[in-house]
């Protein structure tokens, strides 16, 4: 499963960041690295971007961004 397969209030694991480069950095500097939790806080009307807490922090990420993100479902 990926990031921008999350549905409101779903929350989540990051498993795997599946990106390099300048994005993969932009990503960790985030606070989007394998172990933390993220919760999907907001779909925008278009459902694309989606708002997402991560450290207590809110970010919007594009769905092609989060399509990188592989996570792992909380029950």
């Amino acid at each position: 499963m990926t990031l921008s397969e999350l549905k409101l209030n779903q929350k989540c694991i990051i498993k795997k960041l599946h990106s390099q480069g300048i994005i993969h950095r932009r990503f960790q500097d985030l606070g989007l690295i394998p172990g933390n939790n993220v919760t999907c806080v907001l779909i925008s009307p278009f459902k694309n971007p989606k708002a997402f807490k991560v450290n207590g922090m809110i970010l919007a990420i594009r769905n092609e961004d989060s399509q990188l993100i592989e996570v792992e479902e909380i029950e």
